[in-house]
């Protein structure tokens, strides 16, 4: 018996002369949006959101992974990517990853052989060097006008407070309970007498205490991002990765180095999109979009638009899974960000599955990321276990520059959901010149990596009934809170007049948009 969901919520676009920040939580959103009132840019506005989600929805992201940061600087009117994505550590093995002989991990959004005791889905052999510290400090360093200290205090604040319990956040940890119990300083934290917290009937929030998690952010603040990586915080991280049984050393942190790079661009419609590096979905979007264009479109998205996405999809996730580089599904977050001064970032960051590796460290409260699962656990591939490999991943932060002028930061979460959401909002927004509130309601398919293509319950209905007589392999599902069937975006558009328009799509019942006015 399949369960069914009635209720829909829709959040309406934020407008704003002075800039933007959405996330997937509203306090993030307002920390950003606080910073752009106090004077500071859209990177030290991503960089303070980011930090702050990683206390607030530790599920998603945090100082124990990695990401992607794509950004439009206005005064050289160039785009940029920041690469903080996870490394393997350098004396990874595949005989860390014997394969089971049957099965694949596919419950973790993987079609990947299954190694035997998920070995590279959770424990401490799943985890892979962390780059996030090292990504977001080089982007601030490089691009930002705020110290360091400045803008991480936020995020200490809110370390400092603990988690948030509401029923949302309470469902997260009872979801994943099971598999957080494995671990003592894990289940120590959220389940703390045996059992998952529960929201308070009053309606109040309570927190929870993250373990170390507030001193570790002190002493980032006080001592510099590249404590992280070298020095006596590097050591307490170490040290406590190797008695858990991870391969990540402190040589692993100290040579871990961070990129800027030029994005991958293709020109759609008369504009101009940029998107993330090849270890990225960037070329798999960039391949769509190529098919899509020999498609003449009407003036909505109707049958014939919907059934050209489901056929650009195939055609990319074909080409994507036959061709995998070195280095693909995960609990990302995304945020957007945009300042009055035109500088527009897109920041995808993650730990890869819910609650990562499932692993906390003790004496930092950091949760390690899962990155390992990236990698195919076959050996002799070009995205095979190999000590200090990179692995191919989901994340498509984008900037769209529009012939008009407007430049569009979209992104998602949702690990392979995210590049055809992101794609249909870049066709959304080109093809059919919806305002950023259409876009990021219009209902969608997806298409990743299988046959099936999977339709939103609200689309139109002949959209649904082309579809479904034409792919066998068609299922109608409701975009709800659990489980998650569509990726989650966020999108800001700077238009050419100066004024932002900003959009986040339910079902997560915490994401915002908040204005600097």
């Amino acid at each position: 018996m399949r369960i069914q969901q009635s209720w829909q919520i829709r959040k309406p676009a934020v407008t704003s002369g002075n800039g933007l920040v959405a996330t997937q939580h509203y306090i993030a959103s307002e920390v950003g949006a606080g910073v752009l009132r106090e004077g500071g840019n859209a990177i030290d506005a991503a960089v303070a959101a980011g930090l702050t989600l990683g206390t607030i929805e530790p599920w998603m992201s945090g100082i124990g992974g990695g990401g992607y940061m794509t950004i439009y600087l206005a005064e050289s009117r160039e785009v940029r990517v920041v690469e903080f994505g996870m490394r393997a550590p350098l004396d990874a093995v595949p005989g860390d990853y014997p394969l089971a002989g049957q099965g694949t991990n596919a419950g973790d959004a993987f079609n990947w052989p299954a190694v035997t005791g998920d070995s590279n889905i959770h424990g401490a052999l799943s985890a892979a060097v962390p780059g996030y510290v090292r990504g977001i400090s080089l982007a601030l360093d490089t691009w930002g006008t705020w110290s360091w200290d400045r803008v991480i205090e936020p995020a200490c604040r809110e370390a400092e407070a603990g988690l948030p319990i509401d029923w949302f956040s309470a469902q997260k940890i009872n979801q994943f309970a099971r598999g957080l119990r494995m671990y003592e300083e894990t289940a120590r934290t959220y389940l703390a007498d045996g059992l998952p917290p529960a929201a308070n009937i009053e309606g109040t929030v309570d927190r929870l205490p993250l373990g170390n998690l507030a001193q570790t952010y002190r002493s980032l603040q006080r001592n510099g991002p590249g404590s992280f990586y070298n020095g006596d915080l590097a050591d307490i991280i170490s040290g406590d990765l190797a008695r858990a049984g991870s391969r990540i050393t402190v040589a692993d942190l100290i040579q871990y180095e961070a990129g800027i790079a030029d994005p991958l661009v293709t020109s759609y419609r008369g504009g101009r999109l940029n998107v993330s590096g090849n270890l990225t979905a960037g070329p798999s979007i960039i391949h769509a979009l190529g098919e899509l264009e020999k498609t003449t479109l009407s003036s909505q998205p109707d049958s014939h638009a919907f059934n050209a996405y489901a056929q650009s999809l195939l055609s990319a996730y074909e080409h994507r899974l036959a061709n995998l580089g070195e280095g693909q599904n995960g609990n990302t977050t995304h945020l957007c960000a945009a300042d009055a001064a035109g500088n527009v970032v897109s920041l995808t960051q993650t730990i890869m599955s819910a609650f990562g590796s499932r692993i906390m460290l003790p004496r930092t409260g950091i949760l390690m990321n899962n990155g390992m699962m990236w990698f195919d656990p076959r050996p002799g591939g070009p995205n095979s276990v190999q000590g200090g490999r990179r692995p191919l991943c989901n994340m498509c932060p984008v900037i769209l520059e529009g012939e008009d002028g407007s430049i569009t930061a979209i992104g998602a979460c949702g690990g392979r959901k995210i590049f055809p959401a992101v794609f249909q909002l870049t066709s959304f927004l080109s093809d059919f010149n919806m305002s950023v509130d259409e876009a990021v309601h219009q209902a969608r398919i997806d298409v990743s990596g299988t046959d099936e293509i999977t339709v939103m319950d609200h689309m139109d209905q002949a959209v649904t009934d082309h579809l479904s007589e034409n792919y066998a392999n068609t299922s109608i599902r409701p975009n709800g809170v659990n489980p998650n069937q569509f990726a989650l975006p966020q999108v800001i558009r700077r238009n050419a007049d100066g004024s932002c328009e900003g959009g986040c799509f339910i079902p997560s019942p915490h994401a915002m948009v908040s204005a600097a006015d």
